[in-house]
């Protein structure tokens, strides 16, 4: 049965003259990309989606619905600076109380919806790596509805915002020179900027892909280059010899990683700091911590499984949840876990968490470690008395943690993201400020106080369960299992007892589960993914990996539904 798309309705719009309507787009292909300004998936699909917006300009509109999961991205200045920021170069439709998001039934940031000329939904798809399948999709259906007459190519209704210049835009990390300089990672600009003593720009460098992340590599090394930066859109570090301006890939090959790939390649790096005689890397794109020798060249899985959440323990069986800053001090590495909303800290192999609980529950309060809250925090920095800065991004604040207690330094930034220590004062990286703040370091202010839970529709669900999480390879590739299996299905749950049995880890996208009644209700984390490669198999046949983790909110009763459909990728029905 064919389903008419819903309409589209939210707050507003950007990136447009005027509003715009599922109507206004008839005749034309409609993708809808259901996304938050958070998640590293969704900016993933943000730039796999560029050339397929490129190659179908004129047949094909492409719609960002913003559903938030933050309370901070629910702002709609905050929003506004997000699309500039990461190049959305489409309309965009302001979801704030995700009501296009219920009405497409999605699950998941991201999810993409494909709406034909006529205003019927033919596809629906979770998570990243499906923009081959799409581009395939629509070489079939364009000729289908050329033929029909259906299709009415016309201009796109993207009108691009004005843009205020600035010496900085969006930076995003900074490090202090000995000689009183200051390098700061310049996000928005593509670039590394040198400013003076005086904070004048003396020199760029160019050459990246917004940049995040910077460390000064001790000099005793004797390397060609002084500074290792976190290439986060590029998929690489990279190394800059400030004497020369010469910039070199050490890691990674610009392409984004996925499953198979080792270390050969990055996902969007985020952080780097100089910790045990290597160069410690915030992987966020795949939830890791890697390693890269300076000296050897060779990179390594430090920390992590690459299933997003919050899980303390041995280094190779933690969860982490987009990392994005880290800091050094002795013994310890300290890191903004920024999707979990936590400080957490490795040392002796082991990971622990000092102020977080996980993906759905974060707010604004001081006070000790098992009552207090942040919101989405990416950067850390250690201060002279051994306590730690953490800048507390979504709140828009300064946080320190000492002696089990997080108590506020400074509030109203403007998305602080990254921090260092000169002299008395915390120098703070003002990202949406497009500035470098100083902030005493004996600063006290009082906290606001609130918490919150990520609100998401909550299924109701019967306590025998079965989930089916469809795949129907793109047009011209099938499932290729010659060399095993090629999908993989893990199931997790907050709290841990809320799944009787099913839980763990299979390799069929279907699973009978039992939940406990007594718990009543919490979450059911869903990890899956499925390759799929060219039909004809022939050398050089291309192979692709669709993946994507949900976090499901569900309530166990009699009257609820037996299954749970979560589609990974494919035709509607």
């Amino acid at each position: 049965m064919r389903v008419r798309a819903p309409e589209l309705t939210g707050r507003g719009w950007l990136n447009t003259a005027a509003p715009l309507s599922l109507r206004d787009l008839r005749g034309r292909f409609v993708l809808l990309d259901f996304w938050t300004f958070c998640c590293i998936n969704c900016l993933h699909v943000l730039d796999e989606l560029r050339p397929v917006e490129e190659e179908y300009a004129d047949e094909l509109v492409v719609v960002g619905v913003h559903s938030p999961k933050f309370v901070h991205e629910a702002d709609p200045d905050a929003l506004v600076a997000a699309v500039e920021r990461y190049g959305v170069h489409h309309p965009v439709l302001d979801d704030p109380e995700l009501t296009t998001w219920q009405a497409y039934t999605a699950r998941a940031w991201p999810t993409l919806v494909l709406v034909d000329p006529e205003g019927y939904v033919v596809a629906h798809y979770a998570g990243e790596g499906h923009a081959h399948a799409i581009s395939s999709l629509l070489a079939t259906l364009v000729e289908e509805h050329r033929a029909k007459g259906t299709l009415q190519p016309g201009d796109s209704p993207y009108v691009p915002p004005a843009v205020e210049p600035t010496d900085l835009r969006f930076p995003a990390k900074a490090v202090p020179l000995e000689d009183g300089r200051v390098l700061v990672a310049d996000a928005g600009h593509d670039a590394v900027v040198l400013l003076s003593a005086e904070g004048d720009v003396e020199r760029r460098f160019d050459g990246f892909r917004e940049p995040n992340g910077l460390c000064l590599l001790p000099p005793d090394l004797g390397l060609p280059y002084d500074v290792v930066v976190a290439d986060t859109v590029g998929h690489r570090l990279a190394g800059l010899s400030l004497v020369t301006g010469e910039v070199t890939t050490l890691a990674g090959d610009g392409r984004q990683w996925f499953d198979g790939d080792g270390t050969s390649r990055l996902s969007s790096p985020w952080d780097v700091a100089w910790w045990q005689d290597r160069v410690w890397i915030a992987m966020a794109g795949v939830h890791q911590l890697w390693t890269f020798d300076p000296v050897t060249g060779v990179v390594e899985v430090a920390a992590g499984t690459a299933n997003e959440g919050l899980l303390d323990g041995p280094l190779a069986d933690a969860w982490f949840a987009q990392t994005s800053g880290l800091a050094a001090d002795g013994d310890r590495l300290w890191l903004a876990d920024s999707e979990t909303s936590s400080l957490r800290w490795v040392e002796d192999g082991e990971v622990h968490t000092a102020v977080g609980t996980g993906l759905f529950d974060f707010g604004f309060r001081d006070g000790p470690a098992t009552d207090a809250l942040l919101q989405h925090p990416l950067g850390v920095a250690v201060l002279p008395d051994g306590s730690v800065a953490v800048a507390d991004t979504y709140n828009g604040a300064v946080r320190r943690f000492a002696d089990g207690v997080l108590s506020t330094i400074a509030t109203d930034l403007v998305e602080p993201s990254g921090l260092y220590v000169d002299g008395r004062d915390l120098v703070v990286v003002e990202s949406a400020g497009h500035r470098l703040t100083r902030v005493p370091l004996d600063a006290r202010v009082a906290a606001d106080d609130f918490s919150h839970t990520t609100q998401r529709p909550v299924t109701d669900v019967a306590a025998t369960l079965r989930l089916d999480v469809p795949f129907t390879p793109p047009p011209g590739q099938k499932v290729d299992d010659r060399f095993g299996p090629s999908s993989q299905l893990l199931v997790t749950s907050t709290p841990p007892g809320l799944i009787r049995s099913g839980e763990g880890r299979g390799t069929d996208l279907t699973r009978e589960l039992v939940l406990d009644p007594h718990i009543g209700d919490g979450v059911l984390h869903i990890a899956a993914r499925a390759a799929s490669c060219d039909a004809d198999g022939s050398e050089g046949a291309a192979c692709r990996m669709h993946q994507q983790d949900w976090g499901v909110p569900v309530r166990i009763g009699a009257d609820g539904d037996a299954v749970l459909t979560l589609p990974l990728g494919g035709l509607s029905d």
